[in-house]
Order: structure tokens, then sequence, then C-alpha cells
């Protein structure tokens, strides 16, 4: 049965929303470098500067359901949005460290605010159509990203100052941020219980879902670290092992995300065939195989080709592990979905310094192994998306337990 109409414009709207949230953040990546030389910073001091920012998203990602359930996904989502997109304007042209590291703390707590909000936004509208759509949506929050590398690199390429790159962004982005949520869900996130014979949900985290919620943190804090080397270090990597022109510079990110959204795109339906423990796995496996042979033999077009790996093999490890820890029974809604994205985001936290940190002692080339590594971790923790039996549901497509 074909979605309602106010379901299809609710898909259009979470849709912008995972695409504005890949694009701002990633529009500043492709400047890396050049931030990094100008600040005057190491790799072990870039790493720690880099890394303090997802304190912010640790902290924020604790009071996120709480707000859901008071304001609404949408308006949560919005708001925080347009003060992370502001932030742009304050790292972008940080003259010290310390105004980098403010900038990154504020964005990085309204990214978990906005993370969170959008994703619970999003199972809400998979919900209305029965069927998978998040690994989709996470899909457009990659093109997000992948058309912010383009545009820093394009504007790095023709040396465009980051300021001026800064303001036209927050400017473009926010004015599609309100557009997005005047397509959205109205009323409250929470489903009504219809059932009288329902389980009343408990304020907490019921105890025998701890160490699955733990398992499904963890793994996501692995495709997080993963996805945040990229990021923080592919640029710095390429720009320092290699001579090459700007705009190649953020093609490390641009190949990590460019093929996370390929896989995606098609992990809604790899997940519905084979499961989402088995489509984790073979990413992780692809992930190592493809970072390890790019550090064992390096060159541009074998760290790109490497970096794309990594991308294709965390694609539905996070959609897959929010999903899972979404579908538990017995808890206050938000209240697994904001656990396990909290968690997740210590990979972002602790990833940068530790690359930073190992690069002190070898070389940045080889402090890179951190990333099969960590990919073999997220093989060992792939087994907690299996839902629990009296949990499931009775088809594979995502839908709620009916």
């Amino acid at each position: 049965m074909a979605p309602s109409r106010e379901y299809a414009r609710a898909r259009v709207a979470v849709t912008l929303m995972f695409l504005l949230n890949g694009v701002g953040w990633s529009s500043l990546i492709p400047r890396y470098p050049e931030l990094k030389n100008g600040l005057g910073l190491d790799d072990l001091s870039w790493g720690l500067v880099v890394g303090v920012g997802p304190l912010g998203g640790l902290l924020a990602g604790l009071f996120t359901a709480r707000l859901m359930r008071r304001f609404n996904s949408s308006w949560v989502w919005l708001a925080s949005t347009l003060v992370g997109l502001s932030m742009l304007n304050v790292s972008g042209n940080a003259v010290h460290w310390a105004m980098f590291a403010v900038g990154l703390i504020t964005m990085a707590a309204m990214d978990a605010l906005a993370d969170i909000a959008m994703n619970a936004h999003g199972l809400r509208v998979q919900r209305g159509y029965g069927r998978s759509i998040l690994n989709g949506l996470h899909g457009w929050w990659s093109v997000g990203a992948v058309i912010g590398g383009f545009l820093g690199s394009t504007a790095a390429q023709l040396g465009v100052p980051i300021w001026a790159q800064a303001l036209v962004g927050f400017v473009a982005f926010a004015a599609a941020a309100f557009y997005a949520r005047s397509l959205a869900l109205p009323g409250p996130d929470a489903e009504p219980v219809t059932d009288p014979t329902a389980p009343t949900h408990g304020r907490g985290i019921p105890r025998r879902w701890l160490p699955r919620l733990l398992a499904l943190g963890l793994l996501g804090a692995s495709a997080g670290l993963i996805e945040d080397s990229g990021a923080s270090w592919g640029g710095v990597y390429l720009e320092s092992q290699f001579t090459v022109a700007p705009f190649v510079i953020g093609m490390a990110f641009v190949a990590l995300q460019g093929s996370q959204m390929i896989g995606r795109f098609t992990g809604d339906a790899l997940t519905n065939r084979i499961g989402p423990r088995a489509a984790v796995t073979q990413g992780m496996l692809i992930a190592a195989v493809g970072m390890g042979l790019a550090v064992a033999f390096p060159t541009p077009v074998t760290t790109l080709i490497g970096f794309a790996c990594a991308g294709w093999g965390i694609a539905t490890a996070i959609p897959g592990a929010m999903h899972a820890a979404d579908e538990l029974p017995g808890m206050l809604h938000g209240n697994g979905l904001t656990f396990v994205t909290w968690l997740m985001r210590v990979g972002f936290f602790v990833g940068p310094p530790l690359i930073g940190l190992v690069a002190q002692y070898v070389n940045l080339r080889w402090a890179l192994l951190v990333i099969p590594v960590t990919a073999a971790l997220g093989l060992l923790l792939s087994p907690a998306l299996t839902p629990p039996r009296h949990a499931a549901s009775p088809a594979a497509d995502g839908g709620r337990p009916r």
C-alpha cells in the first residue's frame, strides 16, 4: 500500500534533514590542512584539538530524548541545525586553536541533537511506510557529505577565503533547513499505546537490554571512528605524504563518503535480503582489507581506494545499530536510540587523538592501521544486530513488532 501524502511529504523533509546534516560540516573538511597549518599544530596537537569536538556531542546527546518528547523531533532538529551551521564561521575563521576547538565543540553538540532528532523522525516516517527506508536516508547524509566535500575542495582550488565559503554556506543551508521543517510530520513523536495489555515503559534502560545496547553503541563507535578518519586525517595524510593538488586533498573524504553513499542507497535491499548482521560483516571485512592494503602500498590512488573501501564497509553499520536499538521494547520513546547514538560518539572522540598519538611514535602512514583494527572490532560486535526472538519484527523490512 502506498504511503499517504503526509508521509510522502515527510520523507522529503527527513531526506533534506539528512542531506543538510551532512553538507554543512563536510564543506569545511577539505580546508582542514589549511587550518592545521595556519594554527601551527603538529599531528598530535591536531588530533587532540579535533578530538575534543565530540565532547560537545557526548554531553548534548544526553538530553535529546527529553527535548524530543517536549518539543517534537523536527523542531529539535531545526534549532540545533541552525546553531551548528553558524559554527562554521567560528571554526573556519579561527586564529587560535582554542577558538577552533570552541567552534567544533559547539558544532558537535548541535550535531548530536540534530542527529538523534532526524533519525527519530526518520524512524517515525519508516513506520508509516511499513518497510525499511533508514539506510536510504543515511545515504542522503552521505550525498550531503559528498556535496560538501566537493564544495570545500573546489573553494580551496579556486582560492576562495574560508570566511566567504562559510558565510555563503550558512545562508543557503539555513534557508533549506526552514523548508525541510515545513514538510515534517506534525504532532508528538511518541506513539500512543492502543493495546491495553501492552507492558508499561520504564523511564530508564532495562538491565536486560544494557549489554546489547552497549554492544550496539560500540559497533556504531567503531564505524564512527572509521568514518571520522577520512575527515580528520584523510586530507592531512594526502597533503603530508604526497605531492597533490589542493582539490585532490579533499578527495580522501569524498571517496569515503561517496562509497558510503552507494552502500547506504543499496543497504536497504541488501539488509532485507541477507539481514543486518551479514550486511555489516561483509562491509567490515572490505574496510579492513582495503585500508590495510592502502597502508601497505601507499600511493595517492591506493589511498583513495582504501578510504573508499572504508566508506563502503561502514555503510549499514550505524543505521543498523540505530534501528536495532530503537526496536527494543520496554523503554520510553527515544531512550534506546539516544543511548546508542550517544555511545557512538565515543568513536568520533577517540579516533582523531588516537591516530595522532600513534603517528607521534611511528608516522601517520602506519597510524592509519588503527582503521582496519577498528573494523575487526566491528566484526566482533556485529552479533548484537541480530534481534532477540521475542522482540523481532515479523518481516525483515524494519517494521515494528505487531
